[in-house]
């Protein structure tokens, strides 16, 4: 695999390796079946017509649209030709659009509609190098161009990916900007394709008839990811622009799979709790029961330990009359629910574990590719980020700061040599700007958090002396992007 972890390879192992219904899209009708074989027709010919265009390795081309199917398949198309992706975030102001257009270099940039194109034109004087600007609505057309160009130049695709190198650069995910202008932190194949291959190492990661509700943007390196891992585990992924129509939408889906922040965990938790405090009589005191055998199950399962028979055949009764109820606000199939982007309140974790399901949460930036600790089905404690994946080392300055070193570790920020010296240490440690030591008690030095004292079997956990003063540390200089997936441990 060395050498050829490549996004393109990724796309085209999945479309070899899977049948059926790889996206799902919705429509006036009803949400429309997108087959595996029409999602690599519409990339091959997309990607052709970025050929035809003269857009190739190197060229970073901007997207700037909400979570939809066209934005993910525009996603494998560039990464075919070789280009570099720089998503922009769908509510970006005219500003920020510029900015991030004109920092990354785009040769072009795909807007979802004439209202988007509308940010790029307010500032196009300012942005020489861009030389195409497209809009949804012209996509047939560039996928026409791009049958005719293949069926001409039929090996030109096939050179262009086998021109790439894992180590080439696949997109820029720019940064919430808190201490500065946002940086573009530069993502390579590899990256990203190690990210996803975690997954492989994860116990029941992937299933078959899974489904996963995408809402978060793709902008963000947490959807990012999530987009790309549907393809490599064979996920059908339900695209949803609107954040706000999760409530609707999950009925609907049925999602097996959903990556969320911590606020539509939330507001299903409220909206609940308050018809549980509206109950009365009979009614009141059988959730009450319910919901003490789910917490009783609960802690046992958290100790690896199995259910008394008695017990589970009270939980199996609590589940038909009152867990049930609840699961069907989240679509009622939902297996694998993970939280990131803010720390997930622990007694609401703990009270969708006690009706049977199980939020995980983890722990990672931007520049790492996402992730560097999780929970997962066979080690879970509410409250922490879980132990290393798989592949990962962790390691802890003297002064607790948290250091990652994995293949996931990102390249540098783009065009900012001193700010990536900053981070990133010539023999590829990543320097977060996080301390566990921020929730974990003093004897406990793993960065699993406040529960545990010994260090996972996957990370190498060790200390060293640095030389690192606490004020450069500390300095204006060091960035802080917004963590992607977020535990108790906290930014300085």
């Amino acid at each position: 695999m060395a050498g050829n972890r490549t996004i393109p390879r990724l796309w085209r192992d999945a479309v070899a390796r899977n049948s059926g219904v790889a996206y799902l899209v919705e429509e006036d009708a009803g949400w429309r079946e997108v087959t595996w074989a029409e999602a690599a027709e519409r990339v091959e010919n997309l990607a052709g017509g970025l050929l035809s265009r003269g857009i190739g390795k190197g060229d970073a081309f901007g997207i700037l649209a909400r979570n939809t199917l066209e934005w993910a398949l525009f996603d494998f198309a560039l990464g075919h030709v070789g280009a570099v992706g720089a998503a922009v975030y769908a509510n970006s102001s005219p500003h920020d659009v510029q900015y991030v257009l004109e920092h990354s270099e785009s040769v072009g940039v795909l807007c979802e509609d004439e209202a988007q194109g509308e940010k790029v034109e307010a500032g196009r004087d300012t942005l020489p190098r861009l030389r195409h600007v497209l809009t949804y609505a012209d996509l047939a057309e560039l996928e026409e161009e791009g049958r005719a160009y293949l069926a001409s130049h039929p090996g030109a695709l096939d050179e262009a990916v086998a021109a790439l190198d894992e180590d080439d650069l696949f997109t820029f995910i720019y940064t919430s900007g808190t201490t500065g202008p946002p940086k573009g932190c530069m993502i390579r194949h590899r990256n990203y394709y190690a990210m996803v291959a975690t997954i492989d190492e994860l116990p029941d990661y992937g299933a078959p008839g899974d489904v996963m509700l995408l809402y978060l943007p793709l902008a963000h390196n947490f959807g990012r990811l999530m987009h790309l891992a549907g393809p490599y585990a064979g996920y059908t992924i339900a695209f949803l622009p609107d954040p706000l129509d999760v409530a609707r939408a999950l009925p609907e889906v049925r999602p097996t799979i959903l990556p969320s922040v911590p606020r539509v965990y939330e507001k299903v938790h409220t909206a609940v709790s308050s018809t549980f405090d509206d109950a009365t009589g009979v009614k009141r005191r059988l959730i009450d029961w319910a919901l003490r055998v789910g917490r009783r199950a609960s802690a046992l399962r958290q100790e690896g330990r199995p259910l008394p028979a008695g017990l589970a055949a009270q939980y199996r009764v609590a589940d038909r009359l009152v867990y049930s109820k609840v699961k069907e606000r989240l679509g009622g199939r939902l297996r694998l629910p993970i939280s990131g982007g803010a720390p997930l309140a622990k007694e609401i974790a703990e009270f969708f574990d006690a009706i049977g399901i199980c939020i995980f949460e983890g722990y990672g930036l931007t520049e790492c590719t996402t992730a560097a600790t999780t929970n997962t089905f066979e080690r879970y404690r509410f409250g922490t980020v879980g132990p290393a994946l798989p592949g990962f080392e962790l390691r802890l300055a003297d002064d607790d700061e948290l250091e990652i070193r994995s293949q996931t570790v990102f390249a540098g920020y783009f065009k900012e040599p001193e700010a990536t010296a900053e981070v990133l240490a010539p023999d590829g440690w990543l320097r977060t700007g996080t301390s566990p030591r921020s929730t974990t008690t003093a004897s406990s030095r793993s960065p699993t958090a406040r529960r545990t004292s010994s260090s996972p079997p996957a990370a190498r956990t060790s200390h060293r002396r640095t030389s690192r003063t606490t004020s450069r540390r500390h300095g204006s200089s060091r960035r802080r992007s917004s963590s992607a997936i977020a535990g108790p441990t906290r930014r300085r």
